[in-house]
């Protein structure tokens, strides 16, 4: 009688644990999972984190922030060029540029300031970097995203600025039901032509991808919980929580 082999490695368990849930939750809806990206949320992990799942197959890779990226991804691309990072968290303006060289995607376009920094430096680099727009879903005051109201005029000046847009993206809110949001959203890209959600997380990936999740954020289930880091509040008191983007 043969029975079922599992890998050994503690990164390889979690990755194919992660991706058995993503194949269930397409199979409900006639969806393959080859179809869904996995994006690998290493915000807060190192390299040495990082390298196990690189070994295990993983090659997308969502962070949060431009500075922890800069310190860890170019030596890890090194070690392995076919790796895609995704910028999954709130951008500043003024970061738009080291943003367009090092990240292959962008989430987080979200107001038409940060939409005019990043067309500046995209012509100034010669390229063109492909981003999702991300909507405030829940109408959180406390959270990035671009109003519902407002999203179709920022869709509109993305495209009149020759940026690929990929889809919307969303960060529901926390301790409620996600489903009702994620729908919204799906809705929202459908009314506008948009081909890819950027949707679910750790805690409910499953739930999104059965509502039509083209891409999903997932680091909590991958690398395990996060130690709790201590931030600064900006004194304006814009951004004091902002989406992280992937947990």
């Amino acid at each position: 009688m043969m029975t079922a082999s599992f890998p050994a490695d503690p990164a390889a368990q979690r990755l194919a644990a992660v991706r058995d849930a993503m194949d269930r939750a397409a199979r409900l809806t006639d969806r393959r999972a080859d179809d869904i990206r996995l994006i690998a949320v290493s915000k807060t992990q190192d390299a040495d984190a990082i390298r196990p799942l690189i070994a295990a197959g993983q090659r997308v890779f969502g962070e949060n922030r431009v500075q922890e990226s800069q310190l860890k991804w170019p030596a890890l691309r090194e070690e392995q060029g076919d790796i895609e990072l995704h910028l999954v968290g709130q951008l500043q303006s003024n970061k738009a540029a080291e943003a367009v060289a090092l990240f292959d995607v962008i989430h987080g376009l979200d107001r038409p300031s940060l939409l005019a920094a990043l067309a500046r430096a995209m012509d100034a680099a010669g390229k063109r970097v492909p981003c999702f727009i991300q909507v405030n879903i829940g109408a959180e005051e406390q959270k990035g995203g671009c109003p519902i109201a407002q999203t179709p005029a920022l869709i509109a000046a993305t495209r009149d600025a020759d940026i690929p847009l990929l889809g919307l993206m969303c960060v529901p809110p926390a301790n409620v039901e996600p489903a009702p949001f994620f729908a919204l959203l799906a809705k929202m890209a459908r009314e506008e032509g948009l081909p890819r959600l950027s949707m679910g997380m750790s805690g409910d990936y499953e739930t999104a991808i059965m509502l039509g999740a083209t891409d999903i954020r997932v680091g909590t289930a991958l690398f395990g919980e996060r130690p709790a880091l201590a931030r600064p509040v900006p004194a304006s008191g814009r951004g004091m929580i902002r989406n992280s983007g992937g947990s």
